[in-house]
């Protein structure tokens, strides 16, 4: 029950409102307790079966002093109004008692009602936030569709399971609590009768609730696998379509949205279970309680009248007690969602901002790779081996080789998408990990092969939260990555939606945008990821004059394919197998014909 307790804690961001939840609470325990003594004077006068008290007495805080008081006051309504508007006065004090139950019962429902709301918005925004921070390799590891899943339907579970119910675990017990003491009170014996036939009874219902958490647990995963394969169906809808795999993927779906539609029904039929149970096993109790009862008002050891107050107030612990039995019920189930939730929540991060930061850098000098060695947190092979790479501040450095190479790997370690696993990775000769990250990425612009939209609108793309940003600006931007034409030739111009990444664009123009936020940013080092490798040659040429642009004064890293677009790089940098085998300029690594370089360039001017 731990994450239960720890759900209780988001609470506390709304103190406010939760203590008038409970004050509601303990009134509404008062008032429904309150109702029942009420009964016993009432027929024990207004039938006759006690004598009237006539003589004063003063009040006190004794069962038996309120009692007395009760009965006097009571007696002298009769006296003085007569029996049938004593009659009146009685049922109007019971309507008015049940009145103010019901009255605090929907005001602590009221209370309640933004606080559960509250609770889910923070736990999804720290769920977000939390996907926003964590590396890049954690989610290589994970499926998306399962991810959304859980910020989705995990938490809403939570919401339906746990915070619905909440209420009942704050309410139910002071019910329960003052009902037993006024049975008690009644008849100690008959009370100590009905609690071992209500612990038979919880024990019963408890077994069957402790049973729902692994089966939740399955179905909220299978739940999140059915999400999975919708994000991946959606996002290679041109693919399924194009290999006519539409029976495929549609098979696949059926496959585990039958599967997930057995698991919930066999949660369902133990869930609902609950409710005739209860009630059986409750009707059974009260038949017990009624024979042994009677028995009792047959021998005059227990009066009529109070026996029917008794029968009373067991009623009022039976529904608090099957409202707290069908909360223990949902929370087992909660708790499995809200497990899947706290798995996102609990992952350690290990890429993160030093205690004692150094001030943010001001890239002066060199970027220096001091023997670097990487591997990824699940593999043995090393991805990167002994790297040294110094790369001095204006200069251009490409990174060429066969894919697999360690190409990207090397340039995601400058911008801590990972850390290295060995060795260092200097900026000025001081370490990058102990520059905060935001500081660091920065001095950074990234232009990768893939170009990363929003379904939103090209000026906000460009812009994408750069603080102090102008129209002009924007434009400028847009005109040296020779964007701005086909902008001002969409519908809105800047304010037109480019849809789901980008789809209503072409290859070309999506890249040209990217582009343009890079040059926005205005960075003093730029990473360049195979940025024209996807572009037919007349897109190409475009976003190769506008890369032009972007680099003169800044110090670029470019990985390149199509090595025609980087022989005026400063330097040249030969990977394989995660090694640096050569180095050098475009002419001087030609002349060396049996190196790896003059191997890659005859290929691709084959």
């Amino acid at each position: 029950m731990s994450s239960f307790w720890r759900l209780l804690g988001y609470l506390r961001n709304y103190r406010l409102l939760v203590s008038l939840n409970i004050l509601s609470n303990i009134l509404t325990a008062v008032f429904t307790v309150v109702s029942i003594p009420l009964l016993i004077p009432f027929l024990e006068i207004l039938f006759e079966r006690a004598y009237p008290v006539l003589e004063p007495v003063s009040p006190g805080w004794s069962a038996e002093q309120l009692r007395d008081y009760f009965y006097y006051r009571f007696s002298l309504l009769i006296q003085e109004s007569g029996r049938e508007h004593a009659l009146t006065i009685i049922c109007l004090s019971i309507v008015s008692t049940f009145f103010m139950k019901n009255l605090f019962r929907y005001l602590s429902l009221f209370f309640m009602a933004p606080v559960r709301n509250g609770v889910i918005r923070d736990i999804r925004s720290q769920i977000f936030n939390k996907l926003l921070v964590l590396p890049i390799a954690y989610f290589s590891e994970e499926k998306k569709g399962d991810l959304i899943s859980r910020i989705t339907g995990d938490v809403q579970e939570v919401e339906w399971s746990i915070l619905n119910v909440l209420e009942s675990v704050f309410r139910e017990p002071l019910i329960i609590i003052g009902s037993l003491g006024l049975m008690v009170y009644i008849s100690p014996q008959l009370t100590l009768f009905v609690l071992l036939l209500i612990f038979f009874t919880a024990f019963v219902i408890g077994g069957i609730g402790k049973t729902l958490k692994k089966p939740s647990a399955l179905v909220q995963h299978k739940l999140g696998i059915l999400v999975s394969l919708v994000e991946e169906a959606l996002s290679g809808l041109r693919i399924i379509k194009g290999f006519n795999a539409e029976d495929y993927q549609n098979n696949k779906f059926q496959t585990e949205n039958n599967d997930y539609r057995n698991v919930l029904t066999r949660l369902l039929w133990r869930r609902e279970l609950s409710s005739p149970l209860s009630e059986f096993l409750g009707i059974g109790v009260v038949a017990v309680l009624l024979w042994y009862g009677s028995k009792q008002v047959f021998a005059n050891d227990l009066a009529a009248e109070t026996f029917l107050a008794f029968i009373y107030a067991f009623y009022s612990v039976i529904d608090p007690s099957k409202s707290l039995s069908k909360a223990y019920y949902n929370i087992q189930k909660g708790i499995a969602a809200l497990n899947r939730v706290e798995h996102i929540l609990d992952t350690q991060n290990p890429i993160h901002d030093p205690e004692n930061p150094l001030p943010a850098p001001v890239f002066k000098e060199s970027i220096h790779y001091r023997q670097v060695g990487f591997h990824y947190r699940n593999a043995d092979e090393p991805v990167l081996t002994d790297i040294e790479l110094h790369i001095p501040k204006g200069k251009v450095i490409a990174l060429v080789g066969a894919s697999g190479a360690g190409k990207s790997t090397l340039v995601d370690l400058l911008p801590r998408f990972y850390d290295v696993r060995s060795g260092s990775i200097q900026i000025d000769g001081e370490d990058i990990r102990q520059f905060r990250l935001k500081d660091l990425r920065k001095l950074m612009g990234i232009v990768s092969q893939e170009a990363i939209l929003f379904n939103d609108t090209i000026y906000n793309n460009i812009v994408f939260g750069l603080p102090g940003v102008t129209q002009a600006d924007v434009e400028h931007a847009a005109r040296i990555a020779h964007a701005h034409d086909f902008i001002m030739a969409t519908e809105k111009g800047y304010q037109t939606n480019i849809g789901d990444r980008g789809n209503k664009l072409s290859g070309g123009q999506r890249q040209r945008l990217t582009i343009a936020r890079a040059i926005l940013k205005n960075p003093p080092i730029l990473i360049l990821d195979e940025a024209t490798s996807a572009l037919d040659s007349e897109s190409e040429k475009l976003v190769q004059e506008a890369l032009v642009h972007l680099m003169k004064n800044r110090t670029s890293i470019i990985i390149a394919h199509r090595l025609s677009t980087i022989q005026h790089a400063d330097e040249i940098i030969v990977m394989k197998q995660g090694r640096i085998i050569e180095r050098g300029t475009h002419l001087s690594l030609l002349q060396n014909q049996q190196g790896e370089y003059h191997k890659l360039v005859e290929l691709q001017a084959f």
